[in-house]
């Protein structure tokens, strides 16, 4: 899990974070494949591997969206996306709290591999998964601060 205060405005957050086509540009070496708006039900498929932003194969990685409820002036927005396989499974979630004129922005993700026992490949995985968190969120820090000055 990983924490940023972002200086742009929850609503402004939740657009940039909840639309999965711009994880892209802060997982490194990913491509996403997905609809402009997503909804509730929705599918769509990350892909991860040396060649994969340039449309080469990768690991799949297949998620559905669980929840989609934005942020309002009282209530913090949750979008959790569930991993359907066909190597990861777990769930991918991302907060986004209001803060005046800045927004608090949360990322989970808990992941396992199908086949093997949950709490060891999760446990396992756990410190990979918080260096890639925090690569990403260092990048859509940089990309949202570049854009407000």
């Amino acid at each position: 899990m990983v924490h940023v205060r972002l200086p742009v405005p929850a609503e402004e957050a939740w657009a940039l974070v909840t639309d999965v086509r711009n994880h892209a540009r802060w997982v490194p070496l990913t491509r996403v494949d997905a609809a402009p708006a997503l909804r509730v039900g929705d599918r769509f498929t990350a892909v991860t591997g040396p060649g994969a932003r340039r449309g080469g194969p990768g690991l799949p990685d297949r998620m559905v969206v669980e929840r989609l409820v934005p942020p309002t002036a009282g209530r913090p927005g949750r979008a959790r996306y569930r991993k359907v396989g066909p190597v990861l499974l777990g769930t991918a979630e991302v907060g986004v709290r209001p803060d005046g004129e800045h927004a608090e922005l949360e990322w989970i993700e808990d992941v396992h591999l199908r086949g093997l026992p949950r709490g060891a490949t999760a446990w396992c995985m756990r410190p990979l998964l918080g260096l890639m968190l925090r690569v990403v969120v260092r990048r859509l820090e940089a990309e949202v601060r570049l854009s407000a000055a």
